[in-house]
């Protein structure tokens, strides 16, 4: 490890700033970044990214697709995937850049490393992430010159939280193929990179060409080790992950039944149908007057 880490200055897009992150030849940077009522921000292609959404909702559009994220969501970048995070005018999202020895350190410090995924976290566990945050932000701020063992050690309790964060997800990786540990966990982590590849393009089909080049296998074995791997093949992942964003958009949208299946990538409302009610035990139009009088009874419940 090199003597010195740099240190970018905390980046934070407030009140409609738009800020673009320009890219750096020093690819053992830490960087502390974040956005809040209506700021935006655009990563470069340098540094492996982990935010977590504390309030309100963000979108991002990466080379993975686009994600909406709500409180307790965390979502998690590799490096060349160039993130653009927008808050809504109430959201606050924050985020860690790590270069390639704070990867390694990660890797280091708890078994078996940082990957790209997605997934939620409990309010007590959000908060906990949050004071983490800042106590790293405040100390390294405070210390601009410091040698790479003491900006590991800063950083320590925040990377062990990102590990823990992703232990649930990380479990499966002796399910994949490989001789060896790194092999193994080369393969999650494009697999994983697939996985969000879907999530993030549930708009539309996705052709198993596109997720062989994406994590550079061919498509017999690309296909072969996803099903070993979830447990479902790459098309059934994607019709399920397109169905579930058309109850989600049925329960909270407005939208007509029609335009929930074209925005869930589905050629004409004769298929979805068919596909929902296969999924769902009833209709587009049953699940939505189901969802509402459960949302009225809560209501009156509280």
């Amino acid at each position: 490890m090199s003597q010195e880490i740099a240190l970018e200055n905390l980046l934070w897009a407030d009140r409609g700033q738009q800020l673009q992150v320009e890219s750096s030849d020093n690819e053992s940077q830490v960087r502390r970044m974040g956005v809040s009522r209506l700021g935006s921000l655009q990563l470069p292609a340098t540094v492996f990214t982990v935010w977590v959404q504390v309030r309100g909702t963000s979108w991002v559009e990466a080379r993975e697709g686009k994600f909406r994220l709500r409180r307790g969501d965390w979502i998690a970048f590799e490096r060349d995937s160039r993130p653009a995070i927008q808050s809504d005018r109430h959201g606050v999202c924050i985020g860690l850049g790590l270069g390639s020895e704070m990867m390694q350190a990660a890797a280091d410090m708890a078994e078996p490393g940082l990957y790209p995924g997605r997934g939620h976290l409990r309010l007590h566990e959000m908060r906990m992430f949050l004071a983490l945050w800042r106590s790293a932000t405040r100390r390294l701020s405070g210390s601009p010159a410091l040698d790479a063992a003491a900006t590991v050690g800063i950083l320590r309790p925040l990377l062990l939280k990102l590990a823990s964060m992703q232990s649930e997800m990380s479990a499966s990786i002796p399910l994949c193929p490989g001789r060896s540990r790194r092999r193994k966990r080369q393969v999650f982590g494009r697999l994983q990179r697939a996985h969000m590849y879907l999530y993030g393009n549930r708009d539309r089909v996705v052709r198993i060409s596109e997720l062989a080049e994406l994590t550079s296998f061919s498509s017999w074995y690309f296909s072969k080790t996803f099903h070993g791997l979830y447990g479902e093949s790459p098309q059934s992942a994607s019709a399920r992950m397109r169905l579930e964003q058309a109850a989600e958009m049925l329960r909270d949208s407005q939208m007509m039944v029609g335009e929930v299946a074209a925005a869930s990538g589905f050629d004409n409302c004769c298929s979805f149908a068919r596909a929902f009610r296969a999924r769902y035990q009833t209709s587009a139009t049953s699940y939505r007057k189901a969802a509402a009088l459960t949302g009225r009874t809560g209501s009156a419940k509280s």
